[in-house]
């Protein structure tokens, strides 16, 4: 599995909204519940180009996984809650399919004569890859690094 820039930059921006609208961190936004994030503020705390963010956050809003609200106090909030939000849901919202083969989705590579077995081999990789992503939420994720940041402060 490769994992793109874009495809990073989109789950650093998800879980800086979740954090900052649900009260568990610095997203550039005071991090207090119930803020929205602003595009320029998550660009800027996380290091991506803005209008490269204002990309991936339109591909994010698209897929239903952000509201956006417009004006002076505007900004982005999640659609759902964290918990119900998963990395997969992320990946396939800026990426499309989690494996490719040759730019192809896995279940369409095909192969004839003694390499008919590879297309049992990426479906396998494709499977073993949407089981972990698709079991593990922005929350789980967000709960990691409250865990760790109790751990260093002890």
């Amino acid at each position: 599995m490769y994992v793109s820039a874009r495809s990073d930059y989109a789950l650093r921006a998800m879980l800086a909204v979740a954090a900052a609208v649900h009260g568990g961190g610095d997203a550039g936004s005071g991090g207090d519940g119930g803020e929205l994030v602003k595009a320029a503020s998550l660009a800027e705390v996380q290091g991506i180009p803005l209008s490269f963010l204002q990309g991936i956050l339109l591909d994010l809003r698209r897929a239903g996984l952000l509201h956006s609200h417009r004006g002076a106090d505007g900004g982005y909030a999640l659609a759902r809650p964290p918990e119900d939000i998963t990395v997969g849901d992320v990946l396939r919202a800026v990426g499309g399919s989690l494996t490719t083969v040759r730019g192809l989705p896995a279940e369409r590579a095909g192969y004839h004569g003694v390499a008919a077995g590879l297309t049992d081999v990426w479906l396998a990789v494709h499977g073993a890859i949407a089981t972990v992503v698709d079991s593990t939420t922005l929350a789980d994720l967000l709960d990691r690094e409250s865990t760790d940041r109790a751990t260093t402060a002890s």
